[in-house]
């Protein structure tokens, strides 16, 4: 009760003395600290678009432009070839202004449009400069002369530091490229349609993973790990809102709370306090005080989240007729609203020693699906911090492609470790703080009628949850350090590694999807690399071919792999296929056009689907000084369901880690099987280069 009185800020009793008023200092307090904290904020954000809006100039260069005019016209010098009589004539007019004053507005007003033109020349000459892409195409380790003016040129006009959004303007649209050349390069076509239209699940289907360490934990205190996670989220969060953040990042909207999940209970927990960020000690005293909470779960509230986890239709209708209105809307609006979900998983997770294989796949299946109920997959991201302190994240795919998540939980788990690191006694360093009201629970009142159609979507999401079937292994052999002594591509090497662990698991080749970022444009997200071309058939099928040399395999693998980074330069770029066809589709519907090139083209399967999602922040860990942080990486679940999803992840220079996903009703796949003909296809191909280099892991 005593939270609830000091959220009132003032009470009054009528008596027959008078009005006696009563005066709470501390309510009063918060919300004075609030109002401060808001309009800070406010500030912030009004001087980062005004600095943002006069890219790539700067706010102050518009005084050295005032200065420069007014000088030449008090050195009797017209800089404006007329434009400032004009000006001048016109103030005249109105018959109010001195000459002087007359002379110092009419210089002020040509400068400023003078400077207001500068910035659009200066805008439109960087957007002309983004829009090349010959660098891309160069040959490692040449640079031609075109492409050093072209990085001369773009570091002028983008001379000072960049904030978040500073290049949006600059960035070039992503062209449309002509329809004879994208004919001309389609053999196979598949797209996952829009993602907010599909009602199937989300859970396996499309949300996706990221793990922890590999083999560091830096504390076994499930709520101080916690604690300084969720610390570090909202400090990357701040830097985003502050615009500090490097332009790669969408902007999350900002929100003062958590929803954190435990044992089937749901509470919700302020993020702030005296107008200030809670620290970590403190967010893991909020931890510790959910962990401790005996209360019982509320009828339905324990599976609520199986909702978010089956099918999307009941999920709408349940919405609908029983979270419309009452403390069902207010308690859906928390976790809806919260900055991100919070789960503490009653399991332990990560890596094993004496039992790698069995522990990472158990890692991966928590994080994608867990027990179905205990994530909500409809969140950006959900949080999960495991029993033993390992931690991941469950990310909905819709809002962010895994490179953005991938650089917010990297910078996470760096400044976990590396600055805000842990007392001696596995704790967050810092004090706990008494004065911090208790975590709230939500309140639910969830009739049987809802109940029956949350067992519903729970059957639905364990029998797909049950059919994953999962392999997360670090491969150890080598890394990209020793690919790069190849000169080739880490990227191609991998993809054509891949190609042959599928032919000699399943026996023929299957159309192959990679993702690539088209981050270079404005808007950009992602476009399809087709990795199962001629030429890596002809490599695949010389690798199985007894009577083919050393040589001729090497030979063939160069070709398979200068075609392989052509692709990908051609889709980085925005001469990809996929992305045009799919509005082509689009249009046709939207037209009623009837496409049999198209309806060919879709009903084609895509068996191999693969992303490697490349480290970002390597600054971050300094893994040379630093060589067992390493991450674990990320994956997915299968995109079809008699063909693998493939995740794979450069760490530092000796280790690349996998995830293989696969359905086990399907009797051709078997994920164990297929990673372990990835270890020896990426062994064999290396062996190519052994005799001519000698070079050794």
């Amino acid at each position: 009760m005593a939270e609830a009185h000091q959220a009132v800020a003032f009470q009054f009793t009528v008596t027959p003395e008078g009005i006696d008023l009563q005066l709470s200092h501390e309510a009063l307090k918060q919300i004075y600290l609030s109002g401060l904290h808001s309009w800070k904020k406010k500030f912030i954000r009004f001087k980062n678009g005004i600095i943002t809006g006069v890219y790539p100039a700067s706010p102050s260069s518009w005084l050295i432009v005032v200065v420069g005019v007014m000088s030449t016209m008090y050195a009797k010098i017209d800089p404006s070839l007329g434009i400032i009589a004009k000006i001048n004539r016109t103030l005249d007019m109105t018959g109010y202004l001195s000459s002087q004053t007359k002379n110092i507005v009419s210089g002020i007003l040509f400068s400023t449009g003078l400077w207001v033109a500068l910035i659009a020349t200066m805008r439109y000459s960087l957007k002309v400069l983004l829009s090349y892409h010959g660098w891309m195409f160069a040959e490692h380790g040449k640079m031609s002369h075109a492409t050093r003016i072209w990085m001369v040129m773009v570091k002028v006009l983008s001379g000072r530091k960049p904030m978040l959004y500073s290049f949006q303007t600059s960035l070039p649209r992503l062209p449309v490229p002509a329809v004879k050349d994208t004919v001309s390069r389609v053999s196979d076509w598949w797209e996952e349609y829009v993602y907010l239209r599909g009602r199937g699940p989300l859970m396996v289907n499309s949300n996706y993973y990221a793990m922890d360490f590999l083999y560091i934990l830096p504390t076994q205190i499930q709520a101080a790990r916690a604690g300084n996670a969720i610390h570090a989220i909202l400090l990357y969060r701040r830097k985003l809102d502050r615009e500090e953040i490097k332009p790669t990042i969408q902007h999350l909207k900002d929100s003062k709370h958590i929803v954190v999940y435990h044992q089937g209970r749901y509470f919700k927990v302020w993020l702030y306090h005296d107008g200030r960020l809670l620290k970590p000690r403190e967010i893991e005293q909020q931890i510790q005080r959910i962990l401790d909470d005996r209360s019982e779960p509320q009828p339905g509230e324990a599976k609520l989240a199986a909702l978010t986890a089956g099918d999307r239709v009941p999920w709408a209708r349940c919405r609908q007729a029983y979270f419309a209105r009452g403390k069902n809307k207010q308690s859906l609006d928390a976790v809806e609203k919260a900055a991100f979900f919070v789960t503490l998983d009653e399991t332990e997770q990560g890596y094993r020693k004496e039992d790698p294989e069995a522990s990472m796949d158990s890692y991966a299946k928590s994080l994608l699906h867990g027990s179905c109920f205990d994530r909500w997959f409809d969140k950006s991201f959900t949080f999960i911090v495991f029993k033993n302190g390992k931690m991941g994240i469950n990310a909905e795919h819709s809002w962010a492609d895994a490179p953005i998540v991938a650089h917010l939980w990297e910078y996470v788990m760096a400044t976990d470790s590396f600055q805000l690191g842990y007392a001696e006694d596995g704790h967050c360093k810092g004090d706990t703080n008494p004065s911090i009201p208790y975590p709230t629970r939500l309140q639910w009142d969830i009739p049987e009628e809802c109940q029956e159609v949350i067992e519903t979507s729970l059957n639905t999401a364990n029998l797909l949850a049950n059919d994953v079937d999962f392999h997360s292994f670090p491969f150890d052999n080598f890394g990209r350090g020793l690919i790069k002594k190849c000169r080739t591509s880490p990227d191609a090497f991998i993809q054509l590694a891949l190609q042959l662990a599928h032919y000699k698991d399943m026996g023929k080749f299957s159309l192959t999807y990679e993702a690539s970022m088209t981050r270079l444009f404005r808007e950009g997200r992602t476009e399809t690399v087709r990795s199962c071309t001629a030429e890596s058939c002809d490599f695949v099928l010389a690798m199985v071919d007894p009577a083919q040399t050393m040589e001729q395999r090497l030979r063939l693998f160069k070709i398979a792999s200068e075609k392989h980074q052509l692709l990908y330069r051609l889709a980085m770029t925005g001469s990809g296929v996929d992305r045009h066809l799919f509005c082509l589709y689009v249009v046709s519907k939207y037209l009623g056009v009837d496409s049999p090139f198209l309806k060919e083209v879709l009903s084609e399967p895509w068996r191999l689907s693969t992303s490697q999602t490349p480290q970002q922040q390597v600054e971050l860990f300094n893994l040379e000084r630093n060589p067992q942080y390493v991450s674990s990486g990320g994956g997915f679940g299968p995109v079809a369901d008699d063909g693998y999803g493939v995740s794979y992840i450069p760490v530092g220079e000796n280790l690349i880690s996998f995830h293989i996903s696969s359905k086990i009703s399907c009797p051709e796949t078997d994920s164990h099987r297929f990673g372990k003909h990835v270890k020896q296809a990426m062994n064999d191909i290396v062996a190519l280069f052994a005799p001519k280099s000698n070079m050794k892991k």
